[in-house]
């Protein structure tokens, strides 16, 4: 699942600070762990336009409102995310930065279309044979089991659902997100 950047008249939100206004670092949403924040984090507006039930930021922040939470509760899936509360400036609405809490080595290499890794002479040695890049991302349905909503290890800025829950999103009428098979 993706943002829809074809939806007409589109807002489009930067990624959130905390109530402070600092900077909050992405790489906190790809670990697959509850994060606390005392007060609602705030989504700038970078362009004003539609409000979306989903959106997603530069840094693949994603961002939803109370339509996707109730999605989410109704498929008794609340457990595998985390909603963060979120207010979109000028915006009255609440919304939610979502945390994706679990995170499934599941990448098919064979199927990709292309995939690279970290080598040594890219000079960060933390990261030889880590995932530099995946073209055509493909999954083994056989090591997803029964999660409905998760990034795949190694590939963290990918975020995937469930048929069960793109059927839900889509019944709902969902505006913003988009969804390949993968």
């Amino acid at each position: 699942m993706t943002d829809n950047v074809h939806v007409a008249g589109r807002w489009y939100l930067e990624d959130p600070l905390d109530d402070q206004g600092r900077e909050i670092f992405p790489w906190q949403f790809l670990q697959g762990k509850i994060l606390r924040w005392e007060k609602p984090l705030v989504l700038p507006l970078y362009r004003r336009g539609r409000a979306l039930d989903f959106s997603q930021t530069g840094f693949n922040f994603v961002a939803v409102n109370g339509r996707f939470v109730s999605v989410c509760k109704r498929l008794g899936i609340q457990n595998e995310v985390q909603f963060i509360p979120a207010r979109v400036e000028e915006h009255p609405e609440p919304y939610f930065v979502l945390n994706t809490l679990r995170i499934i080595r599941c990448i098919d290499e064979a199927r990709c279309e292309e995939v690279s890794f970290y080598e040594p002479e890219d000079g960060e040695p933390e990261r030889v044979g880590h995932y530099r890049n995946v073209s055509g991302l493909k999954v083994d349905p056989d090591k997803i089991g029964d999660a409905n909503i998760f990034r795949p290890w190694g590939w963290k800025v990918a975020l995937i659902v469930s048929e069960r829950v793109k059927l839900a999103i889509e019944e709902e009428g969902l505006i913003g997100p988009r969804f390949m098979e993968v």
